[in-house]
């Protein structure tokens, strides 16, 4: 049996207010290609289907147009929640995608038997057991007063993690023993390469999981989460497939992939490149050397290519500042558009805003570093700033991962 993994597909996501239905749109043909030549039979998608909690009505119409794409290729399909979805949303027409061989699990359901999903051959036989966990949110991990301080708190989540994937390995020895088994998960694993586009989770990303404690029961573990593509050190073949399209500039450089395992050869799965269907760029240096390197910039065709542009200069400028935004502003160059600018003064004015380096916008702020340099200017000791922090990282899961919303 051939089975792909893919993740974080972000459907919805805007690059600094520049919509990327485009980008997914070419994604999914291409994968539709893939899962034909391919003879995919099994398809698995380890969370984040969307950007929002909320997504708008236009992501979840291509959401639902995607998915009916897929579904005529005969390919059994499993999606799993991330942080970003709302397991009420994705768990809504749960009963409806199953009839068309669509297994949708947003949230942790309360029986944990809802995750194993069966998956049969094409003579009608039991082939293998998915484990489809979606992203533990710290209310299925943490049950009433677990732990008190923040270091308790924080082992009582990663112990969670750990009980979830070994509650979910019991059932499937004392159910379906000699049948493989492969386990999905949305989470983050401690030791890797995170991108600028990914949320912190569980409490900051401080409760990272060992992955080791996955043990050696699952044949393969497809995870989401990072958007990097890359393996995890486990005891198991165990990968982060990534996302398919570049959502950050930091992720520029990432060759976007999708994994193939194939169980007649083994588990070990085979990377298949996923096209780049436009360009990241990013440009820095002085005034004249910037205006040289976008003039220079070569024609293509295909989807705009998305330009950040760095001013770099020794010392603070106002008028090289305000000639910048006139290069920036001014250009036009078909087949590119530049949607993010910043300069980066070795030498800088300080004022109100201090508080910051000269090449961060509002947009590239995260709650947490606003919040972290707010405290810092407190007096305060140790605990009670690391007190303020695990608070704050507690109402902030609850913000941006709403259970019910």
């Amino acid at each position: 049996m051939k089975i792909l993994h893919t993740a974080d597909w972000h459907i919805g996501k805007k690059l600094q207010k520049h919509e990327l239905k485009e980008d997914f749109a070419l994604f999914i043909e291409w994968l539709c290609a893939t899962i034909k030549s391919q003879a995919i039979e099994v398809l698995l998608v380890s969370g984040d289907i969307f950007d929002l909690a909320n997504p708008s009505s236009e992501a979840r119409t291509q959401y639902y147009k995607s998915l009916l794409k897929l579904r005529n290729l005969n390919c059994k399909i499993i999606l799993t929640g991330g942080n970003h979805d709302s397991p009420a949303m994705l768990d809504a027409p749960q009963e409806i995608l199953r009839n068309l061989d669509i297994e949708v699990i947003g949230g942790l359901p309360q029986d944990i038997t809802q995750t194993l999903i069966l998956v049969k051959n094409k003579a009608g036989d039991l082939e293998m057991i998915v484990v489809a966990l979606p992203y533990l949110r710290d209310s299925d991990l943490r049950k009433g007063n677990e732990g008190v301080s923040y270091d308790d708190r924080v082992e009582a989540i990663r112990e969670g993690i750990a009980n979830t994937f070994k509650a979910a390995e019991a059932l499937c020895k004392m159910q379906f023993p000699n049948i493989p088994v492969i386990a999905m998960g949305h989470l983050y694993t401690a030791g890797t390469e995170t991108s600028d586009s990914e949320r912190e989770i569980q409490i900051g990303n401080q409760a990272a999981f060992q992955a080791s404690q996955f043990g050696e029961y699952f044949k393969y573990i497809a995870l989401g989460h990072i958007h990097k593509p890359q393996r995890v050190n486990a005891l198991v073949p165990t990968f982060y497939s990534g996302s398919p399209i570049p959502l950050s500039f930091s992720e520029r450089k990432d060759e976007k992939r999708v994994l193939i395992i194939d169980t007649a050869t083994g588990w070990e799965p085979q990377s298949i490149s996923v096209p780049s269907f436009r360009k990241l760029i990013r440009v820095s240096g002085n005034l004249s050397q910037l205006a040289q390197s976008l003039n220079n910039l070569p024609g293509h065709d295909g989807l705009d290519h998305l330009i950040e542009v760095v001013l770099k200069e020794p010392k603070y400028d106002a008028q090289k500042i305000y000639q910048f935004d006139q290069l920036t502003s001014q250009f036009e160059k078909s087949g590119y558009q530049i949607v993010k600018n910043y300069t980066d003064f070795d030498e800088n004015l300080q004022g109100t805003s201090a508080l910051y380096e000269s090449n961060q916008q509002l947009e590239d702020l995260k709650p947490k570093d606003v919040f972290i340099k707010l405290v810092d200017q407190q007096d305060l000791n140790q605990e009670d700033k690391q007190d303020i922090l695990s608070a704050f990282d507690e109402i902030l899961e609850e913000v941006q991962n709403p259970i019910n919303s």
